[in-house]
This record gives structure tokens, sequence and C-alpha cells, in this order.
């Protein structure tokens, strides 16, 4: 560790590690209480959040009145707020009470994938349950995890330390070399490209019937490797059951020779877990953003500000 990271200007990142060290503590019933009060905090403390994530709720969920919505949104919140708990339980938890707390199924179907030698491609999405996956997924196997580098150092050392401390290994999210390379050593990556992508590669493409920019490169990965692609989601049972882990069996015929129709695939996996558990999902994103100026502005000032 460099001496620099102990800077003044790094304290408050030092205390808000040690705030969750303390946390990693509490038995998992009190995590569940404490985050569920923090995240109805959260709703009130941060009212454009909320406007987010109600507007995608309306968005993609037309069929609940508005005050289903309404309850829907503040399910969303308090699973947030358990979000941030679950943090200090994916950092610190021995393998033994991470054992007591997450049924794992279809390890057969990431074995299977393993030993075809041509690598794995592990696709997800951004659930609130995010960090806890990449933990229990490490401990499955040793995996690639894409991620985005941060300017604080401190927070950058902590991230690459607890996040690799399990099997996984970091790969910078726009180093496709690095993710090409691994899957060609026949490693498995895992990786979730659901939000909102303008860059080369993107493409308009339906979630929840409503076109978003979307990044296409899954089809295109699995062309180039021959590496299957499986579906995986965490997912928090009611109360203080626990967590649900599944690995999915490989998409069948996939890829095709339509990137486009092969990610229009795999958001109809991902609209099918947000119907099992919609409060995880991350709503709170703003994933519906055109390419163009004529694209419709769902997130224009126009939207309510009561939260």
């Amino acid at each position: 560790m460099r001496w620099r990271l102990l800077a003044p200007r790094y304290w408050p990142t030092w205390a808000g590690i040690g705030l969750l060290r303390l946390l990693a503590l509490l038995p998992f019933a009190w995590m569940i209480a404490i985050g569920t009060a923090l995240g109805g905090l959260v709703r009130l403390a941060a009212p454009r959040f909320a406007r987010v994530a109600r507007r995608n709720l309306e968005l993609c969920f037309p069929e609940l009145d508005p005050c289903a919505r309404a309850r829907l949104l503040k399910r969303h919140f308090a699973s947030l707020g358990v979000a941030l708990l679950e943090i200090p339980l994916a950092w610190w938890s021995s393998p033994q009470r991470m054992a007591r707390l997450v049924r794992f199924e279809g390890r057969e179907h990431l074995e299977a994938a393993i030993a075809r030698g041509r690598g794995v491609i592990l696709l997800t999405a951004h659930f609130t349950t995010m960090e806890l996956a990449g933990r229990v997924l490490s401990e499955a196997t040793r995996v690639g995890f894409l991620y985005r580098p941060t300017s604080n150092e401190v927070l950058a050392y902590a991230l690459n330390r607890f996040r690799t401390g399990y099997g996984g290994y970091p790969i910078p999210r726009d180093d496709i070399r690095a993710f090409i390379g691994a899957l060609r050593n026949g490693e498995c990556v895992w990786y979730a490209p659901d939000q909102s992508y303008r860059k080369k590669g993107a493409e308009m493409v339906p979630l929840f019937g409503i076109p978003a920019a979307t990044n296409t490169l899954t089809s295109r990965l699995a062309r180039t490797t021959g590496a299957p692609v499986l579906p995986y989601f965490l997912e928090r049972l009611p109360g203080t059951q626990g967590y649900r882990a599944v690995i999915h069996a490989p998409l069948e015929n996939f890829p095709s020779d339509d990137a486009v129709a092969d990610t229009e695939r795999f958001n109809h996996v991902i609209e099918a877990q947000v119907r099992r558990v919609p409060e995880q999902y991350l709503w709170i994103h703003r994933r519906f953003k055109g390419l163009s100026q004529d694209y419709p502005d769902y997130y224009g000032r126009q939207l309510p500000r009561r939260a």
C-alpha cells in the first residue's frame, strides 16, 4: 500500500471503509432491517433518483396502477439500502457464512461450459445484489469482471483487494483485448451489458418494448471466441431467507448472424428476471436514452418532483 493513501484527503474514505467493516459483524437480520430503513432515507434525500426510478417504472410497467408503482418504488429504495449493507457482507463474510446464506443452482452448467475449453461469458444485469453476486461467483470459479476505474485511490485499492480476494480478477471495461484474451485462455468473464451505451457498436434494442441504446458486444465476442454464453443472476429472497444464485444453461444457437437480434434475446432474459424481483433491478439508472436528438426525452425537466 502506498503511503500517499494515508493522506488527510483520504481519511473520510478510510472512515467509510472502517464503518463498512463494523457493519459486516452484524447479524444478517439486522443488516436487512438497517438497510431497509436506510433505503427509505435515500428515497427522501435523493429526489432526482426517485424521479428517474419512477419514470422507468412508468415506462416498463404501464399495466400497474399508480398506487402499485408507488409501492414498488418504495420497495426498490429499500432494496438499494440493503445493497449498501451487502457490500461489507460480500467483502468480509467467511465462506462458511456465505454457504449458509446463498443457495447456488446451475453449477453443472458452468462446469460443463468450462470443460469445453473456449472460455465462458457469464451475462448478468445491474441488479442491486450485484456486489454480492460477484462474491458468490468468484467462489465458484476464477472469473474476470469488467470494472470502471475510479479516481479515488483508496476506494480503488479497496475495490481491487476485496473483489479479488476470492478468485476474481479485474478487467478494465474498455479493454476488449484483455476480455478476448481471457476467453481464449479458457477463462470465465462476467459482465453486465444492460446499461445505456452510446459508443461504437451501440444499437437501439428494445427493452420492455422500448428502444434503448445498447451494447451489442456480447454477440460479437461469442462469434469471435466460440465461448458459450450463460445468464447468471443472484436474487435476494424475502425476509431473512438469504439469496438464490442461478447459472442458467447456455443460450442455444447463440450467436446468430444478427447482433441486434442476439442482444434483444438477452434483453428478454433480463425482463424475465426483472419480473421475478422487480424491486431489485437498478431503476435509478437513466436506461432509456437514445442515440439521436429526435429520440424522446423520457427524463426531461417535465418529470414530477414528488418523491
